[in-house]
């Protein structure tokens, strides 16, 4: 009687459960808790005011007396996930306080110790990480409303206030606008494995529609950011401490290693959706931006990793095309290598507008450069003028990639 089913139980490649990822959300947590149980209230009470707590020069003092508190009470992964966001939020909060002219060279026993317990238990650096930040950082104002952002908020916060909102929502509504092109990564694979050239070229054209409403939703950056304030305040919070020259010597968590420890800050180059199209579409970067990539994705959760890594394993779209000599597959191809390359495109050009023109801007201003935010005096991160927050020298990074992106069309 099994051998009745033969076709339905061919081995596909892989499904999208099996690395906890949704059809809806993609690479997003969905539904992300916003409360931690009660004995973790001194963590939400200092995670939930931070803003406050920095622009009055008070969150390392709050810091210094918070209890420690163990991570045994936290169950499962949901849980899990909002104490990491917490503890990085304060983190990021306890260490750029001042300024990168006032950074600290230790973090204390009692946020070090329980935060990178969660952090091991997580598959993830005691840092802030783009599966932080973004990732399982927003709640619905409406529960039964859309993932839109007028019905959305960030769980918690940073200075920068509605320009680091926006920064968050706007970069969300991008993952979420990948989650059918990661579907049909999926899609792709199985239809490789079928072999089925429908099936395929149906999951390329998904695809490359998928990545255009990702560009679409990127330039909402342009309403609901300030380039000003983006460069002046919010991009030292999200710095770290690894190829950063106000830290050079990295930080030391106490109580897990007398050693400084050095980890590069938030990136987009932190999220999986570029790495699985990458190399689904077997686009090859150059061997210093592969290392980069490569380096990323040591930030990323287990299962993110691990989907990615199946890609890799898998057998190669790119020689299939080439060796069907289907046309209709070899357009749809290229179609999504184009898109891919128009988004990369785009990206160039709000990092141009929101990191180097604000620099220039700020040199311009020479003594007027200094933002104020409440009581806070924020100068701009001079060692973060031609970086990204991951540590990479950013226009010439996002040029590469670009550029070899687009040599992975086939021509006729």
């Amino acid at each position: 009687m099994e051998n009745n089913n033969e076709n339905e139980e061919k081995p596909l490649l892989f499904t999208l459960r099996r690395f906890h990822l949704s059809e809806d959300y993609g690479f997003l947590l969905p539904n992300p808790l916003s409360e931690l149980p009660a004995p973790y209230g001194p963590w939400m009470e200092i995670a939930n005011n931070l803003p406050h707590l920095i622009q009055s020069h008070q969150l390392r003092s709050q810091v210094y007396k918070m209890p420690q508190l163990s991570s045994q009470h936290l169950k499962g992964h949901r849980e899990l996930h909002l104490a990491h966001l917490a503890l990085s939020f304060i983190t990021m909060g306890f260490v750029w306080q001042e300024g990168e002219e006032g950074t600290v060279k230790l973090l204390p026993r009692n946020l070090a110790v329980p935060y990178c317990e969660i952090s091991q238990m997580l598959g993830l650096p005691p840092i802030l990480v783009h599966a932080d930040f973004v990732l399982a950082n927003w709640k619905k104002k409406n529960l039964n409303g859309p993932l839109e952002i007028e019905n959305l908020d960030t769980i918690f916060s940073l200075p920068g206030g509605e320009s680091l909102r926006g920064f968050i929502l706007v970069t969300l509504l991008v993952e979420k606008a990948a989650a059918p092109g990661v579907k049909a990564v999926v899609q792709a694979g199985n239809a490789i494995l079928q072999p089925d050239k429908e099936a395929l070229h149906k999951a390329l054209q998904e695809m490359a529609k998928a990545i255009k409403e990702m560009t679409d939703a990127l330039k909402r950056m342009h309403d609901y950011v300030d380039p000003a304030i983006f460069y002046a305040v919010i991009r030292i919070f999200l710095s770290g401490w690894k190829d950063n020259p106000a830290m050079p010597g990295g930080l030391i968590y106490e109580g897990v290693s007398d050693e400084p420890m050095s980890y590069s800050g938030g990136s987009a180059a932190q999220s999986t959706v570029l790495h699985a199209f990458d190399e689904l579409l077997t686009i090859r970067h150059s061997k210093e931006s592969t290392a980069f990539l490569h380096r990323m994705r040591d930030y990323m959760p287990p299962h993110h990793r691990a989907f990615i890594e199946e890609i890799q394993s898998a057998p190669s779209l790119k020689q299939h095309i080439l060796s069907s000599g289907n046309e209709k597959l070899r357009i749809a191809y290229n179609q999504c290598v184009s898109v891919l390359a128009d988004l990369r495109t785009y990206h160039i050009a709000i990092v141009t507008k929101f990191i180097i023109t604000a620099a220039a801007n700020a040199k311009a201003k020479k003594g007027k450069e200094s933002h104020w935010v409440g009581s806070l005096q924020i100068n701009p991160p001079s060692s973060l003028q031609e970086r990204g927050t991951g540590g990479s020298g950013i226009l010439s990074f996002l040029k590469s990639v670009r550029d070899t992106t687009r040599a992975g069309i086939i021509e006729c």
